[in-house]
């Protein structure tokens, strides 16, 4: 899978450099190649490499993954319509909504779908650049001159014209360029593994959103169970046939920060769900990560430069998840760079285009997420909701972000007003 990692030096110059491969970094170089331009995507890693994940794609993603012409590639994969939640001795099925996007979702293993996804960039013409960090940035008037890469041969410049910044939710060249991360609003842990099943090819992903540790204690978070289908030999090790993505996720704040082994809860979470889901053996290739949400970092932008996807913190705050965001926001920040005639400076634009997209809801969605750190709030909420089918579809289509500025219903207004009142009494707004 790596035989297109280019032997020549890395490259002096490039129209776009694109640093992170993952899915957001990978279809902005796809689309900024497709537009024309001379692209350099740029990751640390060697691919095909594993990102801690749910693994989920929501049919916000499918629909950004037909836009970006991988729609076939999801033909052989599994068909998600909805979800199973699960809590306080209920449960209910819950489909997808209709509407603008797919009424289905799918779930893909890191290993695969950034890889395919890189892949396409490279056949539209982006040059990769496997096992290369950046690490610095050297600026000129205000605005990048060269990105400083460091390589097995050295430390070596590339000159640029406009650099998207996707490496992900530590950042490092975003840090290098002012990045900073604000933990006062609600933000998340979360681990996972893969284990084999008889259920892999299940319709609904699960979700129990009563999760609680080995202990018996309620936790501010919720565990999920994502049917990958027939994992091929290969990207998942020894994993191959029916594979399930297995979680447990937590919501913090600098306030309550969240103290727990993930590990334990991970493993005892997957014995709890065994037999539900057909489990055949241990949970294996166990990652955990801390994920920024909701917009909770300033800085996301400079003259000729954006940060996008987990970078800009651009992750769900009510459920970590963050790859129709990083898919939408490489597509927009391309798009912005063909408008460069108009203003060349992308500081207060990139900045106002999130703000646009994803304020309202980031803002409503970290508010909620914080009051569920409270004790005792999860459960006041959680016990009468999942009784109601009607409360659990709207649950799934704000954690789907499925919700858009198009909608006029009445839940899709009632969310924008609470966004609009939950902004203005914002200590620190979305991307602020």
């Amino acid at each position: 899978m790596s035989s297109d990692i280019d032997p020549r030096p890395i490259p002096e110059h490039a129209d776009v450099l694109v640093v992170g491969a993952g899915p957001g970094g990978s279809a902005a170089a796809a689309h900024a190649a497709t537009a024309g331009h001379e692209v350099v995507l740029l990751d640390a890693a060697t691919f095909p490499r594993d990102k801690t994940c749910g693994d989920g794609l929501t049919p916000r993603a499918v629909a950004e993954l037909d836009h970006l012409g991988l729609a076939a590639y999801l033909d052989d994969r599994p068909r998600i319509d909805g979800l199973h939640l699960h809590g306080w001795g209920a449960q209910q099925h819950i489909r997808w909504p209709s509407g603008r996007f797919p009424g289905y979702g799918s779930a893909i293993s890191r290993m695969e779908l950034d890889d395919a996804i890189r892949e396409l960039a490279v056949a539209r013409g982006a040059r990769m650049v496997q096992g290369h960090k950046a690490v610095d940035v050297t600026m000129r008037d205000g605005r990048i001159a060269e990105v400083v890469v460091d390589s097995p041969g050295g430390r070596w410049p590339i000159a640029v014209r406009d650099v998207i910044v996707a490496d992900g939710v530590r950042s490092g060249l975003g840090k290098a360029l002012g990045r900073e991360w604000h933990r006062d609003t609600a933000y998340g842990v979360a681990a996972r593994a893969y284990v084999p099943s008889g259920r892999a090819d299940d319709p609904w992903m699960g979700s129990h959103l009563e999760l609680r540790g080995p202990d018996g204690a309620l936790l501010p978070g919720y565990g999920w169970v994502f049917p990958l289908g027939d994992v091929p030999p290969g990207p998942l090790g020894d994993l191959s046939g029916g594979v399930l993505n297995v979680g447990v996720g937590a919501l913090a704040t600098a306030k309550r920060p969240a103290h727990m082994a993930l590990r334990p809860i991970l493993e005892y979470y997957a014995r709890m769900v065994g037999d539900e889901w057909a489990i055949t053996g241990t949970p294996s290739r166990l990652t955990s990560a801390l994920l920024p949400m909701g917009g909770a970092v300033s800085g996301v932008a400079g003259p000729n430069w954006m940060l996008i996807g987990d970078a800009a913190a651009c992750v769900n705050p009510l459920n970590g998840e963050g790859i129709d965001y990083a898919l939408e926001t490489g597509r927009l920040a391309v798009e912005l760079l063909d408008d460069t005639r108009r203003s060349p400076d992308h500081t207060g634009r990139w900045r106002d285009i999130l703000v646009e997209h994803y304020g309202l809801a980031f803002s409503a969605a970290r508010r909620l997420a914080g009051v569920l750190t409270v004790p005792q709030a999860v459960p006041t909420l959680g016990r009468p909701g999942i009784r109601s089918a009607w409360l659990m579809s709207l649950v799934v289509r704000v954690m789907g972000n499925l919700i858009t500025p198009d909608d006029a219903d009445l839940v899709a207004r009632a969310w924008r007003t609470t966004g609009r009142v939950s902004s203005r009494v914002d200590h620190r707004p979305p991307f602020q």
